[in-house]
């Protein structure tokens, strides 16, 4: 099964990076500003973009090291797929090494889904090193009705 990978820098302190990831305050700053649920394992988190959304069993959650996500609502190509978020620091930075697998096939939405979550993922990058992140719906439009 194909999976979308994606390993960003960001100058912070693990601790930082995982509240990113791991509470519905952080979510909303850089992936959807219509974020809520719950976020501890077990839990479920909406994500709402215009036109449709997201929810996300939380299967993991490993302070400062882990998020794991399983998709249970959402676009027919996203069901069952997962989400992991692992934490990589290092001295200066915490690499954060994204995946969203399972797939069935490499679909064209698949492509537009790794191009978004480049797009996100930078936008946490910002988020957390300059207070700038652009969620949905302020994020960066890469078609037309995006």
């Amino acid at each position: 099964m194909p999976d979308i990978l994606h390993r960003v820098g960001i100058r912070g302190t693990p601790e930082k990076v995982f509240e990113a990831l791991s509470t519905v305050e952080g979510l909303a700053h850089w992936w959807s500003t219509d974020t809520s649920g719950d976020p501890r394992p077990g839990g479920i988190l909406r994500f709402r973009f215009d036109g449709g959304g997201f929810d996300m069993k939380v299967t993991e959650s490993r302070p400062d090291e882990s998020v794991k996500w399983t998709c249970v609502d959402g676009p027919p190509e996203w069901m069952g797929t997962e989400l992991r978020f692992k934490l990589k620091p290092t001295e200066d930075q915490v690499f954060l090494l994204f995946t969203h697998a399972g797939w069935k096939e490499p679909v064209e939405f698949m492509h537009h889904c790794s191009t978004k979550w480049a797009v996100f993922l930078l936008g946490l990058r910002d988020w957390l090193e300059r207070g700038e992140g652009r969620p949905t719906p302020y994020d960066v439009k890469i078609h037309a009705g995006d």
